[in-house]
């Protein structure tokens, strides 16, 4: 009788500057109208980290990949949503991406929970979002982790022919 192999949980920790090259990998290979309002990237593509896309703003989940060897499955960004003083207590998630190979996995779920708790650990009470309408999975994993819509922006994009709205949302971050 063959055992099953069930691989390790992922674990998640902050990004490095070395992660750059594999994270911008990973936003063009996980690019769809979906989730993305930009162009689908082109060459000479930009670097992953810049002025507004620092490292200490990223969360990594790695994991073990088809392969068998660890590697980047996902991430999660969190940043204040402005500069001001007072919306401090406020962390936004402006970005989530998930490998394909880690899909399925539970990988979502696991980063925006980190999310969640470095927020709080960064004095946040409250976390928010936005999300397309169309993308039913992410606002079904979202609303799963306790998020809920505060607001819609009706035709907000217009992607693949059409009219799409922009979905907020946000929960409250118990201590």
């Amino acid at each position: 009788m063959a055992e099953s192999f069930t691989p390790p949980a992922p674990s998640v920790r902050p990004a490095v500057l070395d992660d750059g090259p594999a994270l911008a990998e990973l936003d063009r290979s996980t690019w769809s109208t979906l989730h993305a309002v930009t162009p689908r990237p082109q060459p000479p593509y930009e670097p992953f980290f810049d002025d507004r896309h620092r490292p200490e703003d990223i969360l990594v989940a790695e994991a073990v990949n088809t392969a068998g060897e660890t590697a980047i499955a996902g991430y999660v960004r969190i940043v204040p949503p402005t500069p001001l003083a007072c919306n401090a207590h406020v962390r936004q998630i402006q970005g989530l991406a998930v490998a394909g190979w880690a899909r399925g996995r539970g990988m979502g779920r696991t980063l925006i929970r980190a999310a969640c708790g470095a927020a709080r650990g960064q004095g946040a009470n409250r976390i928010t979002l936005r999300v397309l309408s169309h993308n039913a999975p992410a606002r079904a994993l979202y609303e799963a982790e306790g998020f809920t819509v505060e607001g819609v922006l009706p035709g907000e994009f217009f992607l693949g022919g059409r009219y799409v709205d922009d979905v907020m949302m946000g929960r409250t971050l118990s201590p």
